[in-house]
């Protein structure tokens, strides 16, 4: 993550842009449109791929504010699923939707994207 070139990307909250969270191996990619959420994805596929890991996208899923029109999301041609909510069971808290200082971060966002597990 820390090598991708995503300055400027993602979604201003708070005067700060904020591109993905990370909790344990859920990582999850926030962007205001679709072509910056393809290609956010692309680059963290092919980041994984060059340290032997892949995404696994049957566990990606990307779920979009209802603004947005219908488009397909895809990934090297691959459809990914459409979710309608998404809760980050982390063990340690009740499952709660993504927020930040009290702001549901997909009413900031257009599109929020689960990347599944990464499997080798």
């Amino acid at each position: 993550m820390r090598h991708l070139e995503w300055e400027g990307l993602g979604v201003k909250v708070d005067g700060r842009f904020l591109h993905h969270l990370r909790f344990a191996d859920d990582i999850v990619l926030i962007t205001p449109n679709i072509v910056q959420a393809e290609r956010m994805l692309a680059e963290f596929d092919n980041a994984c791929g060059k340290i032997g890991l892949r995404l696994n996208l049957t566990k990606t899923m990307f779920m979009k504010n209802g603004l947005m029109p219908d488009a397909p999301f895809t990934l090297n041609g691959k459809n990914i699923s459409e979710c309608s909510s998404y809760f980050m069971k982390n063990g340690l808290l009740p499952d709660a939707p993504f927020t930040l200082n009290g702001k549901n971060i997909s009413e900031c966002s257009s599109y929020v994207i689960y990347v599944g597990k990464s499997t080798r």
